[in-house]
């Protein structure tokens, strides 16, 4: 029996959210992390979040092809076992070089569930159906992000940081056996593109001469950068600049779970706005939110509950933006990649993913407990992203 719609929508978000649940739980730990392994310099503990990030950015090069070779479904499970190994290690961690290793290590893991998903999507839909099969699976995926700082707060208070691993591990065999269990491998022997370098030198640069998957990752590359810089920074600015550690896991739950209506927005006016267009326009106005927010900061009105409210607002605003933006610059990346499909995430999401990383944790080694950092950086990105969406929505006929 072939699964459901929807529960094929339910099992690629739990798939995806391998990647936000690593990252996101980890958010409370920070403090603790630093004040353990890096109390002279507390910005290194951001190393704990960029690093998973660089390995999955690394991983996304191997795993695609990988299941373009040998099927979506072994990919997966290869993912889960390096996944869980990496996971065990971070438990047993006794210094910041060790678990940055393991993070790295964990990325790469967590590069199989994320790119084999996008090339499952691709698989069974295409054009503005896949767009909006990509934003129910956004709806569901934001649960995680709402939850997983509340987890991660949970058991530090029953346990320590190191504990937040073991729900890793759980949640990897949850996933990994309801994806053995229900979905069906839908790469036929026939259609597999055998593991040589040649063919995936060819398939990079295919990938490369298409004007619109260039614009596409470039614009990937920005609208990331915002949200892993906002990832970054933000515990970070309601521990030091705020006060408000404590309740931190609360306000970010209460923004993920009002943001993931912007991917809902997404899948109700995608059809008929366009994707390119929503994409522009949500860069514009980040563009214009930003420069309000300089002006706040600048006039000193960032702080007091006033300023919280604007900030955690402006916060809200950037998750919003996503939900508008990753779905529709994905499918746009992949919409004639259909016969490459695991190549083609694993070459947008690595570049997209590396470029965000890379542009995002250099910002962030700037941030001096205010917000200025995390405001300049993402009005810098916005108006860059912004930018290359002009070009974009000009790429109608373009390849």
């Amino acid at each position: 029996m072939r699964i459901s719609t929807t529960e094929f929508i339910a099992l690629m978000a739990m798939l995806v959210a391998t990647v936000a649940l690593s990252i996101d739980a980890l958010l409370p730990a920070l403090p603790d992390i630093s004040q353990q392994l890096t109390s002279n310099n507390p910005n290194k503990a951001q190393l704990v979040l960029s690093a998973f990030i660089i390995g999955m950015a690394f991983g996304t090069f191997i795993t695609g092809p990988l299941s373009d070779s040998f099927g979506r479904k072994k990919i997966i499970y290869f993912g889960a076992v390096i996944y869980i190994l990496s996971s065990a290690l971070c438990i047993f961690s006794t210094n910041l070089e060790t678990l940055v290793i393991a993070r790295v290590l964990q990325g790469i893991g967590a590069a199989a569930p994320r790119v084999v998903s996008q090339a499952l999507v691709r698989d069974l839909y295409s054009g503005r159906e896949m767009a909006r099969i990509s934003s129910f699976i956004m709806v569901i995926f934001a649960i995680v992000p709402a939850v997983a700082p509340l987890l991660g707060a949970g058991i530090i208070l029953i346990s320590n940081w190191r504990s937040i691993f073991g729900l890793f591990i759980l949640f990897a065999l949850i996933s990994t056996v309801w994806t053995a269990v229900r979905v069906t491998e839908p790469l036929k022997v026939e259609m597999r593109i055998p593991f040589r370098l040649q063919p995936f030198k060819i398939a990079i640069i295919e990938i490369i001469s298409l004007k619109i998957v260039r614009l596409a990752i470039i614009t990937l590359i920005f609208g990331g950068g915002i949200l892993f810089v906002a990832i970054l920074l933000v515990q970070q600015v309601f521990d030091q600049f705020y006060g408000s550690a404590s309740s931190f896991p609360l306000w970010f739950a209460m923004i993920a779970v009002l943001s993931a209506s912007a991917s809902f927005l997404n899948s109700m006016i995608v059809m008929k706005v366009g994707m390119r267009r929503i994409v522009s326009i949500s860069m514009y106005v980040q563009v214009i939110w930003s420069i309000a927010m300089l002006f706040f900061y600048n006039g000193n009105l960032l702080s007091g509950d006033f300023g919280f409210a604007i900030f955690v607002f402006w916060i809200f605003g950037i998750f919003f933006q996503a939900g508008l933006t990753f779905g529709n610059l994905t499918a746009l990346a992949m919409e004639p990649l259909g016969h490459i499909a695991g190549t083609g995430a694993s070459v947008t999401s690595a570049l997209s993913t590396l470029g965000s990383v890379a542009i995002a944790g250099f910002a962030g080694q700037f941030f001096d407990g205010t917000p200025y950092a995390m405001i300049i950086s993402i009005l810098i990105f916005a108006a860059c992203g912004a930018f290359s969406a002009h070009f974009l929505i000009r790429c109608n006929r373009c390849v």
